[in-house]
């Protein structure tokens, strides 16, 4: 029941938060038309090739925008090709991003008429096309500033605060992976909200140049107001007293005008009131169902029969409630327990001729459930590493994780020594049983190799951005990719996975776990993990996957210390189809693959900062026209590489490396 009340009142909060932010909204006085830089001195004939390129050019643009917030491309072939981009700024979600890149394509043909170069801000984003490639390139001419008409009771020490504010966000937003950043600064009673953000084709020294710039600029221009914001071509800035920046306006502000805001938010203060009531009553008689449900189950469970056994004294459900806090009962249902007996019985014993693989924690087996439905069964080592705190850590993720690219977890089995994890079977095995066999290698053809390609990127996007949860995989390797009857690519074993906090960008450990040759060197040497962790591994598995070619022991055939040295130096030499698996020859395009290898190069790069994340690895990966920026030099890693513990097998190992399945599972 205070729980209960406790969610009322926050809802309470809520819709005075939405009336004040109402007042705020309609006392903004920047919502203005669009601001343009047109040039004077190139421009186009209707009618032209150099028009008709215009118009898809705008095409693809708008068609990406609902999917990303930058997006740089061009149309045509010179001298006629257009170049564009536009930029929504980090806040806008997918439709309000598509509706103002809309806007804007109309907006700068009016503004610019036949002009060859053009530039339009908006209220949520900016856009931008020319005749030349400006594409990486700083442009700092023609800033376009505006302010608030309110002035501020003390300027100079406003002055003071908002450039050290601004200032210290051009840093952080210079070495952020979305090149944006904001900060809430205390100022007297009130509170300065701030943001700045730069094109993703930026450098960091570029993105920093670009906004100090724009500060001086608006500490020129505008200091004495309470508010301002500056446009320049490759980057944005803007402080408020309110928070513009986490309640996002209708994106028909722009179309209709300071009538149009005030009349979308009366009306939604005037849903929001009784939707709050209605939420408040309905959460009030679930919380009863459930309440009710939940002592019925407990019930229930207590006269069970032997499918609910002992661990270590302690009854399975005081187990679960144990290792699974924070998660309500009917969330615990959903994930079926399995008794040892009915596990065992499916894997014959855990015979060998089930045994699918061999693991750091533990075998893989093959097995049957009674109702005829196969299974792949994780047995974990009895003196295995992982122990209970790792078991609960992948029973939970893989719980509250689900894509079609990620293995599905169907159950689990505690009892006494025995840690048991039930997955879905996968008839092809593990990618590296097809990968690194010049037999089995034949039926991944490039098209194939692509899917998975596209498919691990897809799965690791969702990790890292898409689940409810931010996650680092920290150990993804071919024999961690598995291959459903289609050839779909599912990562598996999740045992090594972390979470990081919402705020956090990355975190680091005493305890480095994982496979070498696949780990970041600023996590193999340092401990530090990150997303770009995970996408330091997708870049040695993307090249693996188009050569053939395995990373572990490449410096064996002493062309290199490692593929990746070996991509590098080919790929410098522009000799990249040199890298090329023989067995590729007629299903693959020369321009695409030379197209991965580039993309798996700006993956693997030394530096965590200058790798993309994976939102950016899944545009290269989908948009083939977008322009590619040079990738700087990998971590080449020389000597021995291992991929199986290197203890006793009959003992305990402290190492912690993984080892690969080869066989269906």
């Amino acid at each position: 029941m205070q729980s209960m009340l406790s969610r009322m009142i926050q809802l309470l909060k809520l819709c005075s938060f939405l009336a004040l932010i109402y007042e705020l909204a309609c006392a903004d006085p920047l919502n203005d038309p669009p601001d343009e830089l047109c040039s004077s001195t190139s421009n186009y004939t209707a009618g032209s090739r150099f028009e008709n390129n215009l118009k898809d050019l705008f095409l693809s643009l708008s068609s990406n925008s609902s999917f990303t917030r930058f997006y740089n491309t061009s149309s045509g072939n010179d001298p006629d090709r257009v170049y564009g981009l536009y930029m929504c700024f980090n806040y806008v979600n997918g439709n309000d991003c598509q509706s103002c890149v809309s806007l804007a394509t109309t907006d700068i043909v009016k503004l610019c008429p036949n002009s060859k170069e053009a530039f339009v801000g908006e209220e949520l984003c900016q856009f931008r096309y020319s005749n030349q490639n400006f594409f990486g390139q700083l442009n700092v001419t023609g800033n376009i500033p505006k302010q608030n008409e309110v002035n501020i009771s003390e300027p100079q020490l406003f002055k003071g605060v908002v450039n050290n504010v601004l200032s210290n966000l051009a840093k952080k937003a210079a070495f952020d992976p979305n090149m944006y950043a904001t900060r809430e600064e205390p100022f007297k009673d009130d509170t300065i909200y701030a943001l700045v953000q730069c094109g993703t084709d930026l450098s960091a020294n570029q993105c920093n140049s670009c906004l100090q710039k724009a500060i001086s600029d608006i500490q020129t221009c505008c200091f004495f107001s309470v508010g301002a914001r500056l446009f320049s071509r490759s980057c944005y800035l803007r402080y408020e007293f309110y928070n513009f920046y986490q309640v996002l306006p209708s994106s028909t502000d722009n179309m209709n005008g300071e009538s149009s805001v005030r009349k979308i938010w009366m009306i939604i203060i005037l849903t929001v009131v009784p939707v709050c009531l209605v939420v408040v009553l309905i959460a009030f008689v679930y919380w009863l169902a459930m309440n009710k449900k939940s002592k019925k189950r407990k019930n229930e469970i207590a006269t069970q029969g032997p499918i609910f056994r002992t661990v270590h004294g302690q009854h399975n459900t005081d187990f679960q409630h144990q290792n699974f806090q924070g998660r309500n009962e009917q969330q615990d249902q959903e994930l079926p327990y399995f008794d040892f007996a009915s596990v065992s019985a499916a894997t014959d014993n855990f015979s060998d001729s089930n045994k699918l693989g061999e693991g750091g924690f533990g075998t893989v087996y093959k097995g049957i459930l009674s109702n005829g439905k196969q299974v792949a069964v994780k047995r974990l080592s009895g003196c295995s590493e992982q122990g209970s705190t790792e078991f609960t850590t992948e029973v939970l993720l893989i719980m509250k994780v689900q894509h079609k690219n990620l293995v599905r977890l169907l159950g689990f089995c505690i009892e006494r020594e025995e840690k048991l994890l039930i997955y879905e079977y996968m008839p092809n095995s593990s990618l590296d049983f097809s990968l690194f066999d010049a037999n089995r290698r034949e039926q991944l053809n490039w098209s194939r190799r692509i899917n998975i390609i596209n498919g691990i990127a897809r799965g690791l996007l969702y990790l890292h951005e898409d689940s409810r949860l931010r996650i680092i995989h920290r150990d993804l390797k071919p024999s961690n990719v598995l291959l459903d009857n289609d050839m779909n690519p599912k990562i598996s074993d999740f045992g090594m996975a972390r979470i990081i906090e919402g705020n956090e960008h990355e975190a680091n450990t005493a305890k480095i776990v994982g496979t070498y040759g696949y780990m970041a060197p600023e996590y193999a040497m340092e401990g530090l993990y990150s997303i770009k962790s995970d996408v330091y591994s997708f870049g040695v598995l993307l090249l693996e996957i188009i050569t053939g070619i395995r990373n572990a022991g490449f410096h064996q055939s002493k062309r290199a210390p490692s593929l990746l040295a070996y991509a590098w130096k080919l790929w410098n030499e522009g000799k990249g189809l040199e890298l090329m698996d023989p067995l590729l020859t007629n299903s693959f395009s020369s321009d695409e693959f030379l197209r991965y290898i580039h993309i798996g190069l700006l993956c693997v790069q030394e530096d965590a900062y200058y790798r993309p994340t994976m939102f950016s690895v899944v545009q290269m990966l989908k948009a083939q026209t977008m322009t590619l920026c040079r990738p700087e030099r990998p971590a080449f890693s020389v000597g021995r590489f291992t991929d199986h513990y290197e203890t006793n097998p009959n003992s305990c190992s402290v190492n912690g490396l993984t080892s690969s399945g080869v066989l269906p599972r």
